[in-house]
């Protein structure tokens, strides 16, 4: 055992963030519990249990974990389709998540929205949104609604690689300059838009420099660390509560599975994607800080591992026996008067 952890110091690269044993195994059994929900939501779409589209976040972890652990409950957030990671580090309940993805009646949009499609009032998680970039302008309105009613809140506001090339995000960039609006635009750079590699795709590969003909400060972050990720958050919220306007982090991460489950993932390598999981995977790059360090011991974190297994099992066991919606649900929350 000594030599094991002596082992895992030297692998160890050396760091500037820090934490405390109790954030060290918060960020641990997050991170854990969105891999083995999306491992489990694999399992149940290829049993004909989820339909449409799925996309999994394998292997991008760290990065919605460290951010929204620099950010308040009150805070807003939101992302496109790539979104089940999203709901539960706010602290949406698995069982709700997983049975609107299933389809069913105790889902989070009564099984009418499934995997691209949900949100929760309570947690202030606004989408899961299917249009390609259609959620920036939406969390731009946020922040200027926060603004507007002059609220010390900001919100996160993830896209992808592939959606940044989208006009309206520019349109959206201009008017949170304009009217310096308390939004983060995180954007989470897994190197492939759908199958095209960010190279092939953007003239400048420099994400978080997308905002400088409007002023706004950006910094690229290591999204595969979520101390780092939590770093370059906290550096963002702050720049955003003292009025300043917006900010941009590009998160520089990678995700291990296709981008649906449709995706055979053949415009790259698989040489390539175990390179990334042996070498920089999130999870066990924090577990094998946690062991070097003394915060926990192997026991302690197959424990973890244990309590996030049931936690996913059940949700599983919910969402399948969980009525399917009536009918009726097709005409409910369709047309709002006002």
């Amino acid at each position: 055992m000594a030599k094991a952890v002596a082992k895992r110091k030297s692998r160890a690269k050396p760091r500037k963030q820090t934490a405390s044993r109790e954030e060290f195994l918060h960020y641990y059994r997050e991170m854990l519990l969105i891999r083995r929900f999306e491992e489990k939501a694999g399992q149940l779409y290829g049993m004909g249990l989820i339909g449409g589209f799925c996309h999994l976040y394998i292997g991008q972890e760290a990065v919605v974990v460290g951010a929204q652990s620099a950010a308040r409950p009150e805070d807003a957030l939101l992302t496109s389709y790539r979104d089940h990671g999203h709901m539960l580090a706010c602290g949406m309940d698995p069982r709700g998540v997983m049975a609107e993805l299933t389809g069913r009646a105790g889902g989070y949009s009564r099984g009418k929205g499934g995997s691209m499609h949900m949100f929760s009032r309570e947690k202030n998680f606004y989408g899961g949104h299917g249009i390609v970039a259609a959620q920036v302008p939406i969390g731009t309105g946020l922040a200027f609604g926060f603004k507007y009613k002059g609220l010390d809140n900001v919100c996160l506001t993830y896209f992808g690689d592939g959606a940044v090339n989208q006009g309206q995000v520019y349109e959206s960039f201009n008017m949170a300059a304009l009217w310096k609006l308390p939004v983060i635009y995180v954007i989470e750079n897994n190197k492939y838009g759908m199958g095209t590699a960010v190279e092939r795709a953007s003239a400048s590969t420099e994400l978080c420099q997308r905002g400088k003909a409007y002023g706004i400060p950006g910094e690229a972050v290591d999204g595969m660390d979520v101390l780092e990720m939590r770093a370059g958050t906290e550096k963002a919220i702050a720049h955003c509560r003292a009025g300043k306007g917006p900010f941009i982090l590009e998160a520089q991460t990678y995700r291990y599975r296709g981008h649906s489950m449709s995706d055979p993932a053949k415009y790259r390598s698989k040489e390539e994607v175990q390179k990334m999981r042996s070498e920089r995977d999130p999870i066990d790059h924090l577990r094998e800080l946690i062991l070097a360090e003394g915060h926990a011991d192997e026991d302690a974190l197959k424990k973890i591992d244990r309590e996030v297994k049931d936690i996913v099992a059940d949700a599983a066991e919910f969402a399948q026996e969980s009525p399917e919606p009536d009918p009726s649900e097709l005409w409910t929350d369709v047309l709002v008067d006002a």
